[in-house]
């Protein structure tokens, strides 16, 4: 199972997005800076826009899914359970996972948009599709309901998971790093030695760890706490 970017490129006016890249199966974290090209990116290889040039390429997938940054862009259901069932899911299963139940008859626009955002997040990874590709999917979440998504996105086994996201504090265990930089795709490679090329774009508790000379086992807040007791000790 692969997802190849064969020389992508697209250009926008003076802005310009180049990437090229294969991604395998675990968890990909794609760093980066509001308006580096994340979305962009996350749409091409969604199938979502078509690049100027070169190509994406899906080796032995069978299906794939996209979670839009804005969570309204999702709606197709008139209530609440309406929207669970769209995806073909048990409602009782969402609805409870997401403590959603008693606003199960609520139009979903009535939501809150960190509630919206909770449920469409559900529905995604509930759906099992061989790559799930994840726009900015910490962005409306509260502290805890994010605590809650890197839990469930360590769950995820088997298929290609790729998270588009500039969230420095709340971050989850992930297998390869990558980082858009003014709209090129670069690879730092797997973690944890990825850790030590991010440079200074990299969150605070990890460039932290960095300078002392730690290299945490993951990029979690907990890994840098675990890096700095075995220094201690």
């Amino acid at each position: 199972m692969r997802l190849t970017l064969a020389g992508v490129r697209l250009s926008r006016g003076d802005w310009h997005l180049a990437a090229d890249a294969a991604f395998g199966p675990g968890i990909h974290f794609v760093a980066g800076a509001v308006g580096s090209g994340k979305s962009t990116l996350a749409l091409i290889m969604a199938g979502l826009i078509a690049p100027d040039e070169g190509s994406v390429v899906r080796r032995g997938i069978g299906s794939a899914t996209l979670s839009l940054q804005f969570p309204e862009s999702h709606v197709t259901g008139a209530t609440v359970e309406e929207e669970v069932r769209s995806w073909g899911l048990d409602t009782a299963e969402v609805l409870g996972q997401t403590g959603l139940g008693p606003k199960a008859a609520m139009p979903p626009l009535a939501l809150s948009r960190g509630e919206l955002k909770r449920l469409e997040l559900a529905c995604v990874l509930a759906s099992k599709h061989e790559v799930c590709v994840l726009d900015e999917p910490f962005s409306s979440l509260d502290c805890a309901q994010k605590r809650a998504l890197c839990k469930r996105l360590g769950e995820r086994t088997g298929g290609i998971t790729i998270i588009f996201s500039h969230e420095q504090h709340i971050l989850p265990a992930v297998d390869v790093l990558w980082e858009m930089e003014g709209g090129r795709l670069v690879c730092h490679g797997r973690v944890p030695g990825a850790l030590e090329r991010w440079g200074a774009a990299a969150p605070p508790h990890i460039r932290w760890a960095i300078a002392r000379g730690m290299l945490p086992a993951n990029m979690r807040i907990e890994d840098v706490r675990e890096a700095a007791c075995r220094t201690s000790g």
